[in-house]
């Protein structure tokens, strides 16, 4: 017969494992999809600093924020200012623009993105790098998951936007509400490929904690040990 003891240790094990795993389906299916460019829909509907936004239309940018005094921090129905919008178009010459006229950089648009974050979940590190030097922090608290761009761009593999970051300053071991980091994510949330081994070599270098913990006092060795991802592994597992 199986003891009153044994099975609350059972118990807890199995409670363990079914918040880590739902922790892990949540941020999978929804820490990237979380991010919202404008649809075909809204696209339609823009007109002026949008529209010219969207399109990368500098001249109009131009003449719409200096001859007209088009408030360049306009919001859409979801938050979106002209600069996101230019970022989910990837027109930098636009977001360039609407730096010069005013636009707010740090900005976050309904679900709490900013630009630099915006370009690093799309994996566009010559934007995300512009957006820096036009005064995007690139340590902002952003996403509804409370993390930064460093954290979004390891968790998705994106070796040279991580890469940037780090070398612009953002924060290596910022714990965002899952309680992960992004060598945490890069471990749980990456597949133990090629991309996600150099997210985590370059974020080791640079000096991230591999020790910090998730909310079940796991950390990224434990993770990667689990998963079979021996190189990562390896990696952890060395002393500074």
């Amino acid at each position: 017969m199986v003891s009153d003891l044994s099975c609350g240790v059972i118990s807890l094990s199995l409670t363990r494992k079914f918040v880590v795993l739902s922790a892990v389906l949540l941020a999978l299916g929804t820490s990237v999809s979380a991010q919202t460019p404008p649809s075909e829909r809204e696209l339609n509907a823009y007109d002026g600093l949008f529209r010219a936004a969207h399109e990368g239309d500098v001249e109009a940018i131009r003449r719409l924020t200096i001859n007209q005094g088009a408030d360049v921090n306009a919001r859409d129905r979801r938050g979106r200012t002209p600069a996101h919008v230019a970022a989910f178009a990837s027109q930098d010459d636009a977001l360039r623009a609407l730096a010069e006229a005013g636009a707010d950089m740090n900005a976050l648009e309904g679900n709490s993105y900013d630009v630099v974050t915006i370009a690093a979940v799309a994996d566009d590190p010559e934007l995300m790098s512009l957006a820096i030097s036009l005064g995007n922090d690139p340590g902002l608290t952003t996403s509804p998951y409370e993390g930064t761009a460093l954290i979004a761009a390891a968790h998705l593999g994106h070796v040279e936007v991580v890469r940037r970051l780090i070398e612009a300053g953002a924060p290596l071991d910022h714990v965002n509400n899952l309680h992960w980091t992004a060598v945490m994510e890069a471990v749980v949330l990456g597949d133990g490929g090629a991309d996600h081994l150099a997210v985590l070599d370059a974020l080791l270098l640079a000096g991230a904690d591999r020790s910090l913990s998730d909310r079940q006092g796991l950390t990224p060795l434990d993770h990667a040990m689990r998963r079979g991802y021996a190189e990562m592994a390896d990696r952890l597992s060395v002393s500074d």
